[in-house]
């Protein structure tokens, strides 16, 4: 008789399985890792990369460390040393508490541990690979915990392969490490890459962990979120009206120390922008919630960024009623001052002034209409130089009492495509007659598509043109942006871009690309670098494409100016040229054409 189909897994295999929940790509070590040690009670944290964590990742705490005992049984699956009951889930005080993160990362890796306690003379090296142990002894180590991990999924290649480029690796890795500075400002983080340090951040208080984070013009933007009630306490920090951004707002959740995300409570925040902002523009904003523990449960998903709450209604009312006070007690309308100096005195009002009735003098013998006829020599060599000086134009019948003007066209010879002028329409459609009937023409779109074959084209033939400033723009990158960008100078070079790297995430920008001059560069360059953080890819094309619509969005007609026939005509006879003209990059309709027929019937 044939056996059943039914096996069970080996350890080996279940080992890995288990690990793609938890282990995915490098950055899901570091926040393991990193967690841990905040976890631990470190005040102190090292992160050293290596290859965007290809080839290493090592974490080092001043935490409480671990004796001999507790270091080999780490790494078997499901011990923890945070909860010990299933009840104890309702009360959790810690990022950790299922046991699943060192036996996920030791399943597909190779991981050395080097730990000790502070009354330990000496500590414990642990050396594992593919989960089975391969060297345990005593060494001599600092007080705290030490992992390293080398050679991420080398036993499960096909998983390796789908590692995307370092650039996009370390680019989460540093949105976990955000996440986990944000949640607890009062431990200092170092992190290193390839041997330099881009990350310091001392201990301090929130408001300067997230200056020391994203910059000092985020300094300016915040303001302060503050309400405690029976249901939750919110604390934290929103942008101002003046630095909404349409890509790149920095927006953070964070719940008893714990990062989440929240489409729900993201809706109550923007509703207290609503109106406020244009449209399509988001604020910045870090909130930090302080619920009672058994009122939310983080059991719900492997990476415990999605939280359920108990009271969620009530939370969203009270989040969105403390961010709209915030943004009304801070951005009202300052009280008007008015001027006083070199003011002539206003005199008083006497009520006992006796009042008189003004007094009107005029000649009763003038008559306006007598000039004609007693019009001295002045005003008639006054006549005569008018009608010199307009005489091509003007044609001045005395006798016939009128003036006859000689049209304009009738001395301009046009060129038969020009016959029929564009018109422009609110101000922001251009309507135009064309062969195929009646042309309606959205003014920004039309343009966003000719400045973007045109940056393409460009950058492409390695020929775009770069206008010099005549003073070079200097500003500070955010870590994570920094990161990004070093990877996309080449693309930035062949856009027409001059910009020198200055270190430590400083950059100066001293040439633009023809046609950008004047615009924002700081909030053009950090919007395409948030583009490709938010869809990331490693074809160069494709990032190409990508920060070219960005500028071109940047840089064109905008709705609602007012354009002049000639600046009309040249639009419209630049779209005509576009391989794709009647869409914008992002899919968006150009122009459409109404028919001779389908005009006629609406009469």
């Amino acid at each position: 008789m044939e056996g059943g189909k039914v096996r069970v897994l080996t350890p080996a295999v279940a080992s890995q399985i288990a690990a793609g929940e938890v282990v995915n790509r490098p950055a899901s070590v570091v926040k393991e890792l990193v967690e841990n040690a905040v976890d631990a009670g470190a005040d102190n944290i090292k992160i050293n990369i290596t290859d965007a964590g290809r080839t290493s990742v090592q974490v080092i705490d001043n935490g409480c460390g671990m004796v001999p005992e507790d270091a080999r049984l780490a790494f078997e699956r499901h011990a923890t040393s945070k909860i010990r009951e299933s009840e104890d889930l309702f009360s959790l005080t810690t990022f950790g508490f299922r046991g699943e993160a060192l036996p996920s990362i030791a399943a597909v890796s190779e991981v050395e541990l080097r730990t000790r306690t502070a009354d330990a003379e000496t500590g414990t090296m642990v050396l594992l690979k593919a989960s089975e142990l391969v060297q345990e002894e005593a060494c001599v180590c600092p007080s705290g915990s030490m992992f390293t991990v080398r050679n991420l999924f080398y036993n499960v290649p096909a998983r390796r392969k789908f590692l995307k480029s370092n650039q996009t690796e370390f680019s989460h890795i540093m949105t976990e490490v955000e996440r986990i500075a944000l949640a607890h400002p009062e431990v200092a983080i170092e992190l290193t890459h390839q041997g330099e340090q881009l990350l310091s951040l001392p201990a301090s208080v929130i408001k300067q962990r997230i200056v020391n984070l994203f910059g000092r013009k985020m300094n300016e933007a915040l303001l302060p979120v503050e309400v405690d009630t029976s249901v939750v306490k919110v604390g934290g920090f929103c942008s101002n009206l003046d630095s909404v951004k349409g890509k790149g707002a920095k927006q953070f959740f964070f719940v008893n120390g714990r990062f989440m995300r929240h489409p729900y409570f993201h809706k109550a925040v923007l509703s207290a922008y609503e109106g406020l902002v244009p449209d399509g523009d988001q604020p910045s904003y870090f909130i930090f919630l302080n619920v009672p523990p058994d009122s939310i449960d983080v059991n719900i998903h492997p990476t415990k960024t999605e939280i359920k709450f108990q009271d969620e209604q009530v939370i969203w009312k009270i989040l969105m009623a403390a961010v709209k006070e915030t943004v009304g007690r801070y951005e009202e309308m300052p009280t008007i001052e008015f001027d006083t100096a070199d003011m002539p005195d206003i005199p008083i009002y006497d009520s006992t002034r006796p009042v008189s009735q003004p007094k009107v003098s005029y000649n009763p013998d003038f008559n306006p209409f007598a000039g004609s006829r007693n019009e001295s020599a002045g005003s008639r060599q006054n006549r005569d130089n008018w009608s010199k000086l307009y005489g091509d134009v003007i044609e001045h019948k005395v006798n016939e009492g009128q003036l006859q003007f000689t049209p304009m066209s009738e001395t301009f010879d046009q060129p038969e495509e020009e016959k029929v002028l564009p018109f422009q329409f609110a101000d922001r459609y251009i309507i135009v007659q064309s062969e195929q009937g009646l042309m309606i023409i959205d003014q920004n779109r039309a343009h966003v598509r000719v400045l973007y074959e045109r940056f393409l084209t460009g950058a492409k033939s390695h020929g775009a043109a770069s206008q010099g400033l005549l003073f070079p723009e200097i500003f500070q990158l955010s870590a994570a942006d920094a990161a990004v960008f070093e990877g996309l100078k080449p693309v930035f070079a062949a856009l027409g871009f001059d910009i020198s790297d200055m270190g430590r995430g400083a950059i100066a920008i001293q040439g633009v690309p023809s046609g950008m001059e004047g615009q924002d560069y700081e909030r053009l360059i950090t919007d395409m670098i948030a583009d490709l953080r938010i869809n990331p890819t490693q074809e160069e094309e494709r990032r190409m494409e990508s920060m070219a619509f960005a500028m071109a969005r940047k840089a064109a007609i905008p709705s609602g100016r007012h354009l002049s026939e000639k600046e009309m005509q040249d639009l419209v006879r630049s779209l005509k040229a576009c391989s794709m003209p009647s869409r914008t990059p992002d899919a968006k309709t150009v122009y459409v054409i109404k028919s001779e027929q389908e005009i006629s019937k609406w009469f």
